[in-house]
């Protein structure tokens, strides 16, 4: 720390101890003495005026010892009080030093403990809606596994109606195939008998040809059931193959609805990580926010230790003020309105 500034009482102070050792006292030496400090201006200024004093003090009478040993006393009470107040000032400029510091400490504790709280709201934010989030994507895989095993029972359904078709078109084809064995065998036999009675006599022609319009007509009435078979067969074609259609876009929903279903399970996981993740980081912030409220409890005991001892500096500083007062006080009470000596310039 600097020292005070330069008065006249302090060069004249160092001048004496120069003149005790038996040197000169310059400009140089006097400032040396103070110890480098003061500009050689105001050192030669107070020099000048002291000379001048001790000029005009060897041309006036000689006072008394009294007077001087009064004066060299005040002076150096003077001096005292001065030298006191350094140290308290000091002390005092330390103190706001100090003070300021904490109070910078403080400030960025609370800022800091701030900035966790909302960082700890904010991952509380995102930590709800990502529950939400899971919460909605479990209850549309929920959906869709209902819808996916809705579509397992029609496909099932639709299976067994195939087989059901299936059963109709084999039974259908076993009708056609012993019609036309039946329609072949009467034609053979209608061939047979034709040949073997063609050699009869011509009576029996017409009961021939009786039998034959009746056999035609019971062919036609096959031929019928024969076309008719033909369309029921068709028609149980087409619908199986709109079953087959229907089995396929079912089959591929299915398809469809098993990929979803992966894809939500993937999510669910991937948000489970997440969410187990935020929670990581949510007891990390509480962790840190719990230390930083510790450090905030010992930085405020610190301060209120800090503020006992600045209490019982300022005591201790006012206990030396007052000293320094009483002694710079002393001399002057000591000294009667009598023999108080006439001011003059030192």
């Amino acid at each position: 720390m600097a020292r005070g500034g330069v008065n006249k009482a302090i060069v004249q102070a160092a001048r004496l101890a120069i003149l005790a050792r038996g040197e000169n006292p310059s400009i140089d030496a006097v400032r040396i003495e103070m110890g480098n400090t003061g500009s050689k201006t105001t050192i030669h200024r107070y020099l000048k005026e002291l000379d001048d004093s001790i000029v005009r003090e060897e041309a006036e009478p000689m006072e008394p010892i009294n007077d001087e040993l009064m004066a060299l006393v005040s002076r150096l009470a003077q001096r005292l009080k001065e030298q006191a107040q350094e140290p308290v000032d000091q002390a005092r400029e330390q103190f706001e030093q100090q003070r300021k510091a904490l109070e910078t400490q403080l400030e960025e504790a609370r800022e800091a403990n701030t900035e966790l709280h909302q960082q700890y709201e904010i991952q509380s934010l995102a930590l709800t809606q990502e529950s939400e989030a899971l919460h909605d994507t479990r209850a549309l895989l929920q959906a869709e596994q209902t819808r996916n095993a809705g579509l397992n029972q029609a496909l099932a359904d639709f299976e067994l109606r195939l087989k059901d078709k299936d059963e109709q078109i084999r039974s259908l084809e076993e009708k056609h195939l012993h019609a036309r064995d039946a329609l072949e065998h009467y034609r053979n036999a209608v061939k047979e008998q034709r040949e073997q009675e063609h050699s009869r006599h011509e009576s029996q022609v017409q009961q021939l040809q009786m039998e034959l319009r009746q056999a035609q007509q019971s062919a036609l009435v096959r031929q019928d059931e024969i076309t008719q078979l033909h369309r029921d067969n068709e028609r149980l074609l087409t619908e199986n193959r709109g079953t087959l259609r229907e089995l396929s876009l079912l089959q591929e929903q299915l398809k469809q609805s098993n990929s979803r279903q992966d894809q939500l399970l993937e999510q669910a996981n991937r948000v489970d990580g997440e969410r187990t993740l935020l929670q990581e980081r949510l007891r990390v912030a509480l962790l840190e926010s719990q230390s930083l409220k510790q450090n905030i409890d010992e930085q405020t005991q610190i301060n209120k230790s800090l503020e006992t001892e600045l209490v019982k500096t300022r005591a201790s500083l006012e206990e030396s003020l007052r000293l320094a007062a009483a002694v710079a006080a002393a001399p002057d009470a000591e000294q009667t309105p009598e023999s108080k000596p006439k001011s003059k310039k030192v």
